[in-house]
């Protein structure tokens, strides 16, 4: 998965920086606000739990209390370097997750219910995302407003094909990741990508 969590069956191998995921940890994540808070840590770096509390409109009792179980999941940990006295800073341990295919097999009804929770708000995360960006393109130059995509597409696939696609498209956007490192041009900017792939039964084909 990139780098937010988000389900990710990509065929290539994962790096020694992308978490996958399994029945443990799946349940100790798939929690709506602990998910937007860890999106949070990776898009826009460390912070404290009453910064994401303000920044996700929730309480920081529920942003600390959430921030700790992810902590005991190992997706976020302390961040020492920052804040003063007892102030204390979270930043997200690792930088993408992948899901691993055996959970939609799994047995247990607790696990796929947590898989069946983080897949829709994966999906409720990326509609926000999106959502904001429409509504914010008046903030950014046509140089931006311009070149950002929205666009659908429909293939006749095998499942072995859309998973090859799958693939294919992942390591395309992995090797644009240092392609762009300066930070202070200002023509650079943190940029997100949905990837949606899926079957979709046509009017014309009977049930089965």
């Amino acid at each position: 998965m990139p780098d937010t969590p988000a389900a990710d069956s990509s065929p290539s191998a994962p790096g020694p920086d992308i978490r996958t995921l399994n029945p443990r940890s799946l349940r100790g994540l798939a929690h709506p606000l602990r998910m937007r808070l860890l999106v949070a840590l990776r898009h826009h770096g460390p912070a404290t739990a009453s910064q994401l509390a303000d920044r996700l409109g929730e309480s920081s009792g529920a942003t600390s209390y959430h921030l700790r179980q992810l902590a005991d999941h190992g997706f976020v940990a302390d961040d020492p370097g920052r804040g003063k006295g007892r102030e204390r800073w979270w930043k997200a341990a690792d930088k993408a997750i992948m899901v691993d295919q055996a959970l939609y097999r799994d047995p247990n009804p607790e696990v796929r219910g947590a898989l069946n929770t983080f897949i829709h708000e994966t999906a409720s995360i990326h509609g926000q995302e999106l959502s904001t960006w429409l509504a914010t393109t008046q903030d950014w130059p046509e140089t931006w407003t311009t070149k950002a995509d929205l666009s659908d597409f429909t293939l006749r696939l095998t499942p072995e094909l859309l998973a090859e696609l799958d693939g294919r498209v992942h390591d395309l956007i992995a090797s644009y990741k240092d392609r762009a490192t300066q930070e202070s041009d200002e023509d650079v900017a943190q940029v997100r990508i949905h990837l949606h792939a899926f079957p979709q039964k046509r009017l014309d084909t009977p049930d089965a």
